[in-house]
């Protein structure tokens, strides 16, 4: 009979405060998720303009080498092709954000700027693998311009280059 009395004086938890750690751990996640994924993309575009320096190096001592900027894009797939040049093959560059090309957050390409030729300038891009549709795809130029989907005179351009 003892033994009876003590299990029913064990209590568990009730369905109210089950109910109320559910709801903190709902608002924790819908506050934290979002803040993640902003530090996410913070940090892959801040690769992809690492990427788009290195690469302008790279271009720039092939420019010296060769007379002329190489062009090429790269598929959404990662498998690079020629555009007016013919590319050497291996490609001399790296055609992607990151350490693996396996799985990196942004494509690289290189195309001559308008109208100009590839022996006065090169327009580098860094196209998402994902989604970004804030800074979408970013551009460096050889003159030194940088692009984005955001106007480089509204204040969220720092978003693209800081």
């Amino acid at each position: 009979m003892n033994h009876i009395k003590k299990r029913a004086s064990m209590g568990g938890f009730t369905l109210i405060e089950l109910m109320i750690v559910v709801a903190v751990i709902g608002i924790l996640a819908a506050i934290a998720y979002p803040a993640y994924t902003d530090s996410v993309l913070k940090g892959r575009r801040a690769q992809a303009r690492t990427a788009l320096l290195e690469l302008m190096q790279q271009q720039e001592r092939y420019m010296t080498q060769r007379n002329a900027y190489l062009d090429f894009t790269t598929s959404n797939t990662g498998v690079v092709t020629q555009a007016t040049t013919t590319l050497p093959n291996p490609l001399p560059f790296k055609n992607y954000s990151g350490d693996s090309s396996s799985s990196p957050a942004y494509w690289l390409s290189a195309a001559k700027c308008g109208s100009q030729s590839l022996s006065e300038c090169v327009l580098l891009t860094a196209t998402p693998t994902g989604t970004d549709s804030v800074v979408g795809a970013l551009t460096l130029s050889s003159t030194g311009a940088k692009t984005c989907n955001i106007a480089s005179t509204d204040a969220k351009f720092r978003l693209c280059w800081p």
